[in-house]
């Protein structure tokens, strides 16, 4: 049960991540650069209509975030087992700034960390015709790695948390299942958008009424696992889960 706890939160930050103002708002204007699917195109149906071209990028596009996700978790958790006596404060430090990124996501008070710096072709999102767009698993597996590296404002917070958590774990496994089990949150809701492209283009603007709500859920599972690693619990579930 404490092992499902730990999942549930990375799985369920994955998911939040996509549903965040700055990500999911954009999803039409990926797959239209990415997929070469027009959003003013008569082929764009009310039901559903299986796009494989579109699936196929979209797979490129989650390899590439997901890759940059748990080489950052491999990494991070390396960082940690080198620091050795000073874990301690570190973990300290670590849940102080989770639970103020929590709380800032649901008051908004600190402005200076809503600075994003967007991938190359964020810039020409929704702009342009079909014709000479970057398509194919290559191109989208780049962008899904600039996305991973350059999109910070939403995402961020959650993924930092993440991040501590996976340096905690001790194990660089375990950090590097935690980061992917993060992105598999994250790119499952991709993969359905990209499936069911029609339905997400005629009901997804319904979501949007739902972002105050999506920010607070965002910000209540930051301050909870910020909570759990300042308080030393976080380290308790890692042993069980090891064990």
């Amino acid at each position: 049960m404490v092992e499902d706890l730990s999942l549930f939160l990375v799985f369920a930050a994955g998911i939040l991540s996509f549903l965040s103002p700055c990500v999911l708002p954009l999803i039409p204007s990926y797959f239209s650069i990415l997929g070469g699917v027009g959003l003013k195109e008569k082929s764009v149906q009310s039901s559903f209509s299986f796009r494989p071209n579109l699936v196929f990028t979209a797979l490129g596009f989650v390899m590439g975030f997901s890759t940059v996700f748990i080489t950052l978790g491999i990494l991070v958790s390396a960082t940690f087992l080198l620091m050795g006596g000073v874990l301690f404060y570190i973990n300290v430090i670590a849940g102080i700034i989770i639970i103020v990124l929590g709380l800032n996501i649901i008051f908004d008070f600190l402005s200076f960390i809503n600075y994003e710096k967007r991938p190359f072709f964020a810039k020409h999102l929704g702009t342009g015709s079909a014709k000479g767009r970057a398509r194919g698993a290559p191109a989208a597996f780049i962008a899904g790695a600039a996305f991973a590296v350059g999109w910070t404002p939403c995402i961020g917070p959650i993924l930092t948390s993440i991040l501590f958590m996976a340096g905690q774990s001790g194990q660089t496994v375990l950090a590097a299942g935690y980061l992917a089990l993060y992105s598999a949150g994250l790119a499952l809701p991709f993969l359905l958008a990209a499936i069911f492209f029609d339905v997400f283009l005629k009901y997804g603007s319904r979501f949007r009424s739902l972002m105050p709500l999506i920010r607070r859920i965002s910000g209540i599972l930051l301050v909870i696992i910020g909570i759990m690693i300042l308080t030393g619990h976080y380290s308790a579930l890692t042993m069980l889960i090891q064990n």
